[in-house]
């Protein structure tokens, strides 16, 4: 499995050492506009490998990916503290109206998953930029707020987040949808087991839970500047979904053509993804509530996208 990661900053190197540690890729090629980065980054990466798995990294242009089976798109602009993700929509697009005719000339048959803030909407620019199916286009989207929900709901049963099966859906931002109604932990209802181990999730609780769910990525962001561990973690368990054609549930964004009464919005859904790319999205099982927030999810995310003409 070959691997382009375009862009060298925090997102696209730590998606880098991730694959590498994993052993997610044969041969992975780190682009940037500023070479030099791109190819210390390589090397520093390229270190680790003696004591992972056999990998060649290297860096170079976009065109050394040639034929690649998977690009990541982590071309973005940084977002700084006191932003929000939409806050740099525009100077994205701009970026990918760019880069994605690039990757398009050297990988025509590649996955293209995408990493750049704000990324349902950039999910979006690079389907149509591209012209490639949507199920081509993964959004990393909602994936690591479903981690951060489970680890939260994990740390509070006291049970193994392995055991938790629980979703985000909707926008990677302020107006994700934490779906309480439809959350399991070993196959029963989430009231159930919260009752059955005296961990009653009061209102309280789950308010705390939503807001450290939902602000994760601020809470970071204003400690140390950038994120990237857990979206980097969460970019490789999608590179191995494709590679082994698992086709596993994750909550990936791509574009979709009818969502929660909204046409052609690209946000995350419970989607089965394997070799081939997003092959099914699942209808979400959720509550009125839910459906209300979703509808409001998707307003934001149309709204940004036609802000940008697509």
């Amino acid at each position: 499995m070959k691997v382009g990661i375009v862009g060298a900053g925090h997102v696209g190197s730590t998606t880098a050492y991730a694959l590498t540690l994993r052993g997610s890729a044969t041969e992975i090629v780190l682009s940037d506009v500023n070479a030099a980065r791109a190819a210390a980054q390589a090397e520093d990466v390229a270190h680790a490998v003696p004591v992972a798995f056999p990998v060649r990294v290297t860096g170079g242009e976009i065109s050394a990916m040639r034929n690649f089976d998977i690009v990541v798109l982590a071309c973005g602009p940084s977002i700084e503290p006191g932003q929000n993700r939409l806050s740099i929509l525009q100077q994205s697009t701009d970026i990918f109206r760019k880069v994605v005719p690039q990757v398009m000339e050297a990988a025509p048959d590649a996955i293209l998953i995408v990493a750049s803030n704000p990324v349902d909407v950039m999910t979006h620019v690079t389907t149509v930029v591209s012209g490639l199916p949507a199920g081509r286009v993964i959004g990393s989207g909602t994936l690591l707020d479903t981690l951060r929900f489970r680890a939260q709901l994990s740390a509070h049963l006291g049970i193994a987040s392995a055991s938790v099966q629980a979703y985000v859906l909707g926008e990677h931002g302020d107006s994700e949808v934490l779906a309480w109604s439809s959350a399991r932990v070993g196959g029963l209802p989430l009231s159930e087991v919260s009752e059955q181990l005296s961990r009653p999730l009061t209102k309280e609780v789950r308010d705390r839970i939503d807001q450290d769910v939902r602000r994760a990525g601020y809470r970071i962001l204003e400690g140390k500047g950038f994120t990237s561990f857990g979206v980097a973690a969460g970019i490789a368990r999608i590179v191995d979904a494709i590679r082994d054609d698992e086709r596993v549930v994750l909550t990936v964004s791509a574009r979709t053509p009818k969502v929660a009464g909204f046409n052609d919005v690209a946000l995350s859904l419970q989607r089965v993804v394997g070799r081939a790319g997003v092959t099914h999205t699942l209808e979400p099982d959720m509550n009125p509530s839910e459906l209300e927030q979703m509808s409001q999810s998707a307003r934001v995310i149309r709204d940004a996208t036609s802000q940008i003409g697509f």
